[in-house]
């Protein structure tokens, strides 16, 4: 089998919505791999519905006792959305990872035109 390597996301016109998407991810304390996913699917399922909340939220579990929770808003990068909370310490056995990333679309969305290059401060542009 082989691997094929990835290619650079395309970025989206600017015309399109802003999506930011949230992760959150935590690895089980030993023996508790049950609970945790359970305890993280009653708390994405607290998210508000309809306007305000996440667009799509998606749970997942990993090797190793770990559980992801993805959401999706319709948002900027830095909007205030609800995020799930830290499990209680005894149900984890580290702190919770959580990452925030923008959307770029998706891998076969035309990408935007690329900005002309700014001159070097100091410089002049060869229009000048």
């Amino acid at each position: 089998m082989t691997r094929e390597r990835a290619t650079t996301m395309p970025v989206p016109p600017a015309a399109s919505a802003a999506q930011v998407a949230l992760m959150w991810e935590a690895k089980a304390a030993p023996g508790r791999a049950t609970e945790l996913l359970e305890w993280a699917r009653a708390r994405s399922s607290d998210l508000p519905a309809g306007p305000g909340g996440p667009q799509r939220a998606e749970l997942l579990r990993a090797p190793g006792d770990r559980v992801l929770v993805i959401t999706w808003w319709d948002a900027p990068y830095d909007a205030d959305v609800p995020e799930l909370p830290d499990p209680a310490p005894d149900l984890i056995a580290r702190p919770v990872h959580r990452w925030r990333f923008e959307s770029l679309g998706s891998p076969g969305a035309q990408p935007a035109p690329a900005p002309a290059p700014s001159p070097a401060p100091g410089t002049t542009s060869p229009d000048s």
